[in-house]
């Protein structure tokens, strides 16, 4: 059985040093904590300490093996306060999870733009442009998480001088469009072309029974970035398929309640309860798969770095498509027994029962043969 590959201490010292990088004496050099967690019960309520450079509370929360690629902080900004103007050369993913306020964006041509937000509101910040973030509210404080790709472009110039003040305009990236912050886009597919979404709680999606469960999904490209995210959507008494993908998914919970099951290819699957606001981070490769057991649908918000999409010659994502003929999704005819048990036991605890029948009988018309192996 694998056991995540855990050896011993005396091997594991031989790597010591290069465990530590740039990246994470950057962090230790804010005086802010790392929490090495693939499980954070409720991003509203994590421990978050003084921020003195941006003026803030923050905390930043990545798992160790996923700290090469992609990391995520928690922030507040007090009441009827803000955080200090900043610039950066990595990429920036937001979204606020309370408060009221409004963000800055402005490049050294002098082009600036102004744009309003709310609880729900998610978008991007430019590559390399100045932005400041307000609390509009005196009485109340503004917490938001985001997902940044730092660690890859601390640890390659190992100097944050460089990396937070180079005076470079990417104008293919924002060249102070007065309305590069309004809430649209152009949909290509799944895809979603923007750098606003107003209220990722309640955006319309698009059917994808791919993904089992007659949920609804939709994927993003903001500012321009090579990071990237999606929004999936399950109904009442339903879940999603298994399925495995690459380090640094960080899967925020944006409505409903339900549990997750994750595991390591070999083991049993371990069970994380969740509802709104709580945060899932998949290990590198292990299988996870996603369960409604509330009384509405359940909606989840994945900011991620590309890495993790592993990609056929199609461009699909494995995660997509079915192990049956190579890929990296469990198909609901292949799942464990003890899957669907542990699904009706939970939600018979909450008077519901699964309305998975139909989900299963339309699996079934597209479903590949197994293969002899």
């Amino acid at each position: 059985m694998a056991k995540d590959a855990i050896v011993s201490d005396k091997l594991a010292s031989k790597f010591a040093t290069e465990k530590d990088s740039p990246y994470t004496r950057w962090v230790r050099g804010e005086g802010l904590d790392i929490v090495s967690a693939h499980y954070v019960p409720s991003l509203n309520t994590v421990d978050l300490k003084p921020w003195g450079r941006r003026g803030g509370r923050a905390v930043f929360i990545n798992h160790d093996a996923s700290r090469t690629s992609n990391d995520c902080y928690v922030c507040e900004i007090p009441t009827g306060g803000n955080l200090a103007p900043q610039r950066q050369l990595f990429e920036e993913m937001i979204l606020i999870l309370s408060g009221r306020g409004s963000t800055a964006v402005w490049n050294d041509s002098g082009a600036r733009v102004t744009f309003e937000w709310g609880p729900g509101a998610m978008f991007a910040i430019p590559l390399n442009v100045w932005h400041q973030h307000f609390n509009g509210s005196g009485q109340e404080t503004v917490r938001y998480v985001a997902v940044t790709n730092a660690p890859p472009v601390i640890n390659l110039y190992e100097d944050a001088n460089f990396v937070f003040n180079t005076p470079y305009e990417f104008k293919n990236r924002f060249n102070g469009e007065s309305d590069y912050f309004a809430n649209k886009g152009e949909q290509k597919g799944l895809l979603l072309e923007t750098n606003f979404v107003s209220d990722a709680v309640n955006l319309p999606l698009i059917a994808a029974k791919e993904r089992g469960a007659g949920g609804g999904h939709i994927r993003f490209s903001m500012a321009k970035g090579s990071m990237n995210s999606h929004i999936s959507q399950f109904p009442v008494g339903t879940y999603k398929k298994g399925h495995r993908h690459g380090p640094g998914a960080h899967v925020i919970m944006l409505s409903g309640e339900g549990y997750s099951l994750m595991w390591p290819e070999g083991e049993e699957p371990r069970r994380y309860d969740w509802q709104a606001g709580t945060m899932i981070v998949p290990p590198n490769m292990w299988f996870h798969q996603h369960f409604n057991t509330g009384q509405t649908p359940a909606r989840y918000l994945a900011f991620k770095h590309e890495v993790v999409s592993v990609r056929n010659a199609q461009g699909v994502p494995k995660a997509w498509i079915s192990m049956r003929i190579g890929g990296d999704q469990i198909d609901y005819a292949d799942e464990q027994t003890a899957v669907r048990t542990m699904f009706a036991d939970a939600l018979s605890k909450n008077g519901l029962t699964p309305r998975m029948d139909g989900a299963y009988e339309a699996e079934l018309a597209d479903l590949p043969p197994k293969s002899a192996a």
